[in-house]
């Protein structure tokens, strides 16, 4: 009977041992990449079918152009963003995340999107936009008209409850 034990007992601590051994290699076998990007259309696995059109400025928008030119920072986005922040997902045992972040050419370079614009300009011709307080498209929100055909893209300020405090944006 004791030598059944101690069988029983060593083929238990075996199998713990191997299903230890297991966890640990799954463990290190996965991955975490982040990148950070300045449109959503940067993201792989977004399909774009357009160029990003609306763009939201880090400053309002008389800080934001001097002399005809960006001195502010700016993300892009085409279409439905729900969530400011980013996104990630699984790809095989690879965690991939793309933080979205103001381009590097000029106030607010390298901040994180979210919550950080100040004015937003949309260059499309076709669809307009909603801005939203909160991820999800909750909250306060403000419209964006489309341009015109032929006509400059339509810039504005956010609205004091929107100004470093929006999170997502939807097609309108």
């Amino acid at each position: 009977m004791k030598n059944t034990s101690r069988a029983r007992l060593g083929t238990v601590l075996a199998t713990v041992t191997a299903a230890t051994a297991l966890v640990a290699v799954t463990a290190t076998s996965a991955h975490a990449a982040e990148h950070k990007v300045t449109s959503n259309c940067d993201v792989t696995w977004i399909n774009c079918a357009n160029e990003p059109l609306l763009m939201l400025f880090y400053n309002s928008k008389e800080l934001a152009i001097k002399d005809g030119y960006y001195t502010s920072s700016w993300a892009q986005f085409y279409g439905n963003v729900n969530d400011y922040t980013g996104t990630s997902q699984y790809q095989g045992s690879t965690l991939t995340t793309f933080r979205y972040v103001f381009n590097g050419n000029g106030t607010g370079s390298g901040q994180y999107m979210k919550n950080n614009a100040a004015s937003v300009q949309n260059c499309s011709g076709t669809d307009a936009y909603r801005v939203y307080f909160n991820s999800g498209y909750g909250g306060t929100s403000q419209y964006f008209q489309k341009r015109e055909p032929y006509g400059s893209c339509p810039w504005s300020n956010l609205i004091s409850a929107l100004k470093n405090e929006n999170a997502s944006q939807h097609f309108a």
